[in-house]
């Protein structure tokens, strides 16, 4: 018997097919559309993982890996943009405090997009971002050296280190506003398209209540490192474009090894606790990596000359195929990934 898709793995192949896809290599050139965004908002994409009394899917992570991966053979730019929202979504569902019922619904139905600006808190004990209790609320100051969705975004879960080594995350809105100032656009040899910039904070104030969560950074670096030592949904996505570029003699060795890398980096992902099996999940995520580059180069060889043109796929993939060893690294991931290419 066959068992149809999630409704929202179908409107998430409708969305990549009928405009993502068409408009990347354009997307690529000249920046993510308002557009675009509307008609990720619009498909309730955003709300795969959200509660379903909050307005989601509260859909399995199964679904929500494959829907990350379709957008991301697509058009990684938007891709980019949009998968930033699903943390905060993530996060705001296990908190306990008042930003929950102000913020959850409006998240989870696309009516609010929201970035992330935290990235940098894995920098410590280097502290590019200090937070500071005033009387009702917190003050920042530093700078965010990467936010994605600078104009496209509504609001920001920023995260910045107290004294005393605690994380403080709370919601901003994503706009210039009095202690915060961004940069402009970064070029990116990849996915400048997704705008992002830098943010200089000083003294940017938020309020008590735009408070999501306050630990011990060490207690959530250990949960953090186990995020980042599986295999990403948009690894696969793009090995996926990438072979579709490809006669089926050359594709089909290749997509046997995608399929094998995939299968086990999943079931590891939903049958095992995230603190088991951590070698072998850095090992397979090493393994997508080569798995993906060897797809996105066979695609520029297979494309000739013409590969190197903008308005191909094939180099549009290779560069974003390069983005993704960068994205989401740590400084263990990044060791392992060295080790496997000095053998």
């Amino acid at each position: 018997m066959t068992v149809a898709p999630h409704p929202l793995i179908a409107t998430a192949r409708a969305l990549a097919g009928d405009l993502l896809a068409p408009h990347a290599e354009r997307v690529d050139q000249e920046g993510v559309p308002a557009s675009h965004i509307e008609a990720v908002r619009r498909s309730g994409l955003l709300g795969v993982s959200a509660p379903v009394e909050y307005g989601g899917a509260g859909a399995p992570d199964s679904v929500a890996r494959e829907v990350q991966e379709i957008l991301a053979g697509a058009c990684c730019s938007t891709w980019f943009v949009q998968t930033q929202h699903h943390t905060p979504v993530r996060l705001l569902a296990k908190s306990q405090l008042p930003v929950r019922e102000r913020l959850l619904r409006p998240l989870a139905s696309g009516e609010l997009l929201a970035g992330i600006a935290y990235a940098h808190v894995r920098a410590f004990p280097r502290v590019p971002v200090r937070a500071t209790a005033e009387r009702d609320g917190w003050r920042f100051d530093g700078t965010v050296p990467w936010y994605t969705g600078w104009g496209l975004n509504d609001v920001m879960l920023l995260a910045g280190v107290t004294d005393s080594d605690e994380i403080v995350f709370a919601f901003a809105d994503a706009r210039e506003q009095p202690g915060l100032r961004a940069s402009e656009p970064l070029r990116l040899a990849a996915l400048t398209a997704a705008r992002t910039v830098s943010l200089e904070l000083e003294g940017l104030r938020l309020p008590e209540e735009s408070l999501v969560l306050r630990t011990p950074l060490d207690r959530w670096s250990a949960t953090d490192r186990l995020k980042t030592l599986n295999a990403g949904p948009a690894v696969f996505g793009i090995a996926q474009a990438a072979l579709l570029l490809l006669d089926e003699e050359t594709a089909a060795p290749l997509r046997a090894r995608l399929a094998e890398v995939r299968e086990r980096a999943y079931a590891l992902a939903d049958g095992a606790a995230p603190h088991e099996h951590t070698a072998e999940r850095l090992a397979l995520r090493m393994r997508a990596y080569e798995v993906m580059q060897a797809a996105t180069t066979a695609a520029v060889v297979s494309g000739g000359g013409r590969s190197m043109l903008l308005t191909r796929t094939a180099q549009r993939l290779a560069r974003e195929g390069l983005f993704q060893l960068v994205q989401g690294q740590t400084q263990e991931s990044r060791a392992a990934h060295l080790d496997a290419l000095t053998g």
